[in-house]
């Protein structure tokens, strides 16, 4: 383990009376003015119609819909899966998880995680000279050489995957609603709910663990501090710097803020939104008064919203989906219905984007990597294909047009993971797989195979509610074509460099400060408490 004492003496050290990294911001030579910063902020579970800017039914992002009047904002714009962790592998890889290996979501007792053999974006701006930091959910893999601190992270402050994934003393609002983590000798074990009590969630600076169980009430201002101070040390250091943030919302249990019982009796969905929307808005006022010029700040969502929780779920604006709806189940995150794909998005950098834009370009979750690294002046990986694409002329104002195709992978509904048996050309959309989600009434929805495949025009039906007639001439014009570029992509990927994730378990790598006590627990540790080289 001496590998990792090292790693912990570099990465973390007591600073200002408080747990702050020992990140090298000196650099020889000013970069300011020639490489910019980027900030890339995902939400979890937000709706596409959550956003004001998109959805007028929509009240509380009133920080948002300022960066969108500042900014641009992108009506079509697509997770890269409709799931957890498959959606930030792509992120962070700009490669479908057909090639990344990540094809659904790791456990809390995952031995692995983002195989070892993907670069990360944050591992090539780390060698273009930059100073890295994630914040918030990782869901990657946590144990060993997954950590965030060895995938080319400087500095790392949050939760290792979903908030759902753990219990805590403040458990939030939930469906169904789960308790806090027990206090006595005896495991609280409830297996009839899909509540975690056994194991605390939690909170970690670098490669220790500071809180368990997390108190998810303080998680989004501990988040905007983090944030915060990142951006105060590594904008007047002379570096350029790349922050990625993770947040926990709008992922359940949303937490039982002040928010959620203020005088106008905002209903929790609400609250959390108005939460997120104020974390947002700390961050890029942090942004405006220290490296507003040569800032890039990017905000996205990892997938639409988790319908199986009912008025905690999010809006899909006119995306319903409704032909699936009609057939029972959910449309929306886990699917490949626009409501469980089409994201909120949205980017801000003054005197390079152009304010007040929307943009109707086709672009992806997978386009942040190749943008990203493109804007840097870096170069992408020599020895792989990659699913994005640069967007910078896009961004810039220069095209109105992004993809021609993107390909929807199954991410836990049906059919098996990360095949691509949806395919976007166009403004057309064909399924060869439907089914599959539980929706708020329980309702699961027959899993469907369908060939040929059904197909929507999305221009004329958004809602994907009356697929082309099969025997139209409408029809027959566009499958050729689909056919013709998913069997080019699945020859691609066949020829690729790819990769498989372990997604072996084992209890042993569950992570816990205090293995002794039930449910793990440890409140304000500090590193020092903590032998080197352990997780907790």
């Amino acid at each position: 383990m001496g590998w990792l004492f090292l790693k912990v003496l570099l990465v973390g050290v007591t600073f200002l009376g408080g747990l702050y990294p020992f990140v090298d911001f000196s650099y020889n030579g000013d970069t300011r003015g020639q490489k910019p910063n980027f900030v890339i902020i995902l939400a979890d579970d937000m709706g596409w119609g959550d956003l004001g800017a998109n959805w007028a039914e929509t009240k509380d992002t009133v920080h948002l819909d300022k960066m969108a009047a500042e900014g641009m904002r992108f009506v079509d714009f697509h997770a890269a899966a409709s799931t957890c962790s498959p959606s930030r592998a792509s992120l962070l890889t700009g490669r479908l998880g057909l090639r990344n290996g990540v094809t659904h979501n790791f456990a809390v007792t995952s031995v692995g995680g983002l195989p070892l053999n993907e670069t990360t974006l944050a591992e090539v701006l780390q060698q273009a000279g930059y100073v890295t930091g994630m914040i918030g959910k990782w869901h990657l893999g946590h144990h060993g050489s997954y950590h965030p601190n060895f995938r080319g992270f400087d500095y790392y402050f949050g939760i290792p995957y979903s908030h759902d994934m753990g219990c805590t003393d403040t458990p939030g609002y939930n469906q169904p609603p789960c308790p806090a983590c027990p206090r006595d000798d005896r495991p609280a074990r409830n297996l009839e709910r899909d509540c975690y009590t056994d194991v605390a969630l939690p909170l970690y600076e670098n490669l220790n663990i500071v809180e368990q169980p997390v108190n998810l009430s303080s998680l989004a201002q501990k988040y905007a501090e983090k944030a915060t101070q990142f951006i105060q040390h590594a904008s007047t250091s002379g570096r350029p710097f790349l922050l990625y943030m993770g947040l926990a919302h709008m992922h359940v249990p949303l937490s039982r803020t002040q928010l959620s019982a203020d005088s106008r009796g905002q209903r929790p969905y609400g609250a959390g939104l108005r939460e997120m929307d104020s974390l947002v808005g700390q961050i890029k006022d942090k942004v405006d008064h220290t490296a507003k010029e040569n800032t890039f700040l990017w905000f996205t969502g990892d997938n639409g919203p988790w319908a199986q929780k009912c008025e905690l779920a999010g809006s899909v604006g006119p995306f319903t989906g409704s032909w699936q709806v009609h057939q029972g189940g959910s449309p929306a995150k886990q699917t490949t219905w626009e409501g469980g794909h089409r994201v909120p998005a949205l980017a801000y950098w003054p005197g390079t984007v152009p304010a007040n834009v929307t943009s109707t370009a086709l672009l992806s979750v997978l386009d942040i990597f190749p943008t990203v690294v493109a804007l840097a002046g870096a170069s992408l990986p020599k020895d792989r294909h990659f699913d994005g694409l640069d967007a910078s002329e896009v961004l810039f104002g220069w095209l109105q047009t992004g993809h021609r195709v993107l390909f929807h992978p199954n991410s836990g509904a049906a059919g098996e993971y990360g095949a691509l048996q949806t395919v976007r050309l166009g403004h057309y959309k064909a399924f060869y797989i439907s089914g599959g989600a539980r929706a708020c009434d329980g309702a699961m929805g027959p899993a469907q195979r369908h060939e040929p495949p059904l197909i929507f025009n999305l221009e004329d039906d958004a809602g994907e509610a009356v697929p082309l007639d099969r025997d139209g001439a409408e029809y027959q014009g566009v499958l050729p074509a689909v056919r013709e570029v998913l069997a080019d992509v699945l020859l691609d990927i066949a020829g690729d460099n790819t990769s498989r994730a372990d997604y072996t378990r084992d209890p042993s790598v569950t992570p816990c400060c205090s293995p002794h006590h039930v449910a793990c627990r440890c409140q304000g540790a500090r590193q020092s408490d903590f032998p080197p080289g352990r997780r907790c």
